[in-house]
């Protein structure tokens, strides 16, 4: 599998990234292509004693700011590290892309070259969350922060297909994110939603609140990009809080302390559980081809388990089980993608 990775995206590169792939591949054995600044690239493979590895580099001529304009970006700087990793999909020269840069810049890059999946008009990000049940996913965790309720049924049925192809869970339920699990309860957006699911998607049981997540109520839980990436940062706040404060309350306690050393293997695994590090990244449903938007601060260990889920995604066929998926939906809800230029100013 050939994975191209952004080594100049996120917070911690070209350190971090170069180091994930280096990790992913020894573990996976995987080509990887880190895309970026061929001398801050080596520099880091010198460091690792990884220069034999074989590793290719595809030089870049910029880099895509966090705080840039996606559409903008994309536009002013086609040879960035962001745009050449999508690029080199695009041109067959690699099978998915790994970016913990701009995720805005990253979907961008991705619609530019990829386009959409017929009958999807807006993709969406989908994450992993930690259930009492194992994982549940949710779609959509950032990329649109307006929809309208036919985004929510394509985000449904996508979101479905990624937890039978990646999860392996043959039936799972899909749930709609609300203020109140009565289908009488939500904003206009959720009420006409609800009806789009009943009819159109088999296994869907009605709304869920955010309480339900954690609990594991739905294995795919749909909502707008907006209140997505609201939940999935408290969450990430909360699971860093909770962690502290039990560290906290250990230390202050001298009895406490004792029982702790009993606890340490428990604390360990529910910490793993915690880590978004261990899920990698969350993959862009809709568009053609596999793109894994990593963390900003993702660390070496997120680069690795994102290039395992972007090959994982691929080795799977993702896709097209997305494809079958969406042709059962009536086609005046299965919207046809517009041109790569009306996409980006969307």
């Amino acid at each position: 599998m050939r994975i191209a990775v952004d080594a100049m995206g996120g917070d911690l590169a070209p350190q971090a990234v170069v180091e994930g792939a280096v990790q992913a591949f020894r573990q996976y054995g995987h080509q990887i292509i880190l895309v970026g600044d061929p001398l801050s690239i080596n520099e880091q493979l010198v460091r690792l004693d990884a220069s034999g590895l074989g590793l290719k580099i595809e030089q870049s001529d910029s880099i895509v700011g966090m705080d840039e304009s996606p559409a903008q970006a994309c536009r002013q700087k086609p040879n960035s590290s962001i745009m050449v990793s999508a690029r080199l999909v695009a041109e067959g020269k690699a099978d998915a892309f790994v970016s913990a840069g701009n995720s805005g810049a990253s979907m961008a890059a991705a619609l530019w070259h990829f386009h959409r999946l017929p009958g999807v008009s807006r993709p969406a990000i989908t994450v992993l969350f930690p259930t009492l049940n194992g994982f549940c996913v949710m779609a959509d965790a950032g990329a649109n922060v307006d929809c309208k309720p036919k985004h929510l049924l394509q985000f449904a049925v996508m979101g479905s297909v990624y937890m039978k192809c990646i999860l392996n869970r043959p039936n799972p339920r899909i749930g709609l994110l609300s203020i109140g699990e009565e289908p009488s309860k939500g904003n206009e957006l959720t009420l006409a939603a609800a009806e789009l699911l009943k009819n159109y998607v088999p296994n869907f049981i009605g709304n869920v609140e955010g309480r339900d997540i954690p609990k594991g109520m739905a294995d795919v839980v749909v909502c707008d990009g907006f209140v997505g990436n609201v939940v999935l940062k408290f969450a990430e706040g909360l699971a860093e809080s909770i962690i502290l404060l039990v560290k906290e309350g250990v230390k202050e306690r001298p009895v406490a302390k004792l029982g702790g050393l009993f606890l340490q293997g428990l604390m360990k695994d529910l910490k793993k559980k915690l880590d978004y590090a261990e899920y990698g990244g969350a993959p862009l449903l809709g568009v053609n081809g596999a793109c894994i938007i990593s963390h900003g601060k993702s660390n070496p260990k997120a680069i690795r388990n994102a290039i395992r889920a972007a090959a994982e995604f691929v080795e799977k066929k993702t896709n097209d089980h997305i494809r079958s998926e969406l042709q059962h939906i009536h086609p005046d809800i299965a919207i046809k993608p517009p041109s790569r230029h009306a996409t980006l100013t969307a």
